[in-house]
């Protein structure tokens, strides 16, 4: 049974692996504060449908609560440990199973396996709040092993930490003209990919959102993170097939290990 992998903009994903419906930090927004969607239309309906959604870490633009009350009841949830502290307005969706997870718990949903992995960004919910809480990426193992990186920096133990994967979806750029620390541009999700060893990668997290009033203000940033990447995979880990997607569009991969 092959693996179906759908972007629907910025990190939200959906992963259809072993007939359970895995959704990445849903997103759902047509504006979010200073942010508004310049690329793509509104992911429909059905994409607010998944047996499992998760959360990698609590910045609005992951951890979006009004784009959760969408989600259909009993729907489980992931969400960094010390998340319903940090964000109150959890509590409120209570339709909804939810669990905090921190690196190493597993939860099986069906006949998958969903593993929170550590990644290196900065996982507060800002700018309020001094409580902490981990940002997490999260392996989905099923008939592939899918790697999510939510938002992360490169780092050393990446491979260790993540473990062996056939799917990576990498973040390869931002929501404004200048990535901060704990992020991956093209080229060091290009490495990151090479350290994974993964066979198949999606690049996620850019062309989507952009500050209002900022169109003019490093626009490659906006528009080229996807082909970059694509061209620096090829240098880095060209065993490796790259499926750069349009908003909506899916891929379907083989999952034989």
């Amino acid at each position: 049974m092959p693996v179906e992998i759908t972007w629907w903009g910025h990190a939200t994903c959906t992963v259809e692996d072993s007939n359970v419906r895995v959704l990445t930090d849903p997103l759902f927004a047509r504006r979010l504060a200073h942010l508004r969607r310049r690329r793509g239309a509104l992911p429909p309906p059905g994409a607010h449908r998944a047996d499992v959604a998760l959360v990698s870490h609590l910045h609005a633009d992951h951890l979006h609560v009004p784009s959760l009350m969408r989600l259909a009841p009993g729907t489980r949830l992931l969400v960094p440990r010390g998340a319903r502290r940090a964000v109150p307005a959890l509590r409120r969706l209570t339709h909804l199973r939810v669990s905090e997870v921190a690196p190493g718990d597993e939860t099986a949903v069906g006949d998958v396996v969903v593993r929170a992995v550590p990644a290196r960004h900065d996982g507060r919910r800002l700018p309020l709040g001094p409580h902490r809480s981990p940002a997490l990426g999260y392996v989905i193992s099923g008939e592939a092993r899918t790697y999510f990186a939510g938002d992360t920096g490169l780092f050393d133990e990446m491979a260790k930490e993540v473990g062996p994967v056939e799917v990576a979806l990498l973040p390869v750029g931002g929501w404004g003209p200048y990535l901060g620390e704990g992020h991956l541009d093209a080229g060091r999700a290009a490495q990151a990919l090479a350290r994974l060893g993964a066979r198949s990668a999606v690049p996620v997290h850019y062309g989507t959102y952009w500050p209002i009033g900022m169109d003019a203000v490093r626009p490659h940033e906006f528009h080229t993170p996807g082909d970059e990447f694509v061209r620096l995979a090829a240098r880095h880990a060209p065993e490796a097939a790259v499926h750069r997607l349009g908003h909506g569009e899916s891929v379907r991969l083989e999952a034989a290990r």
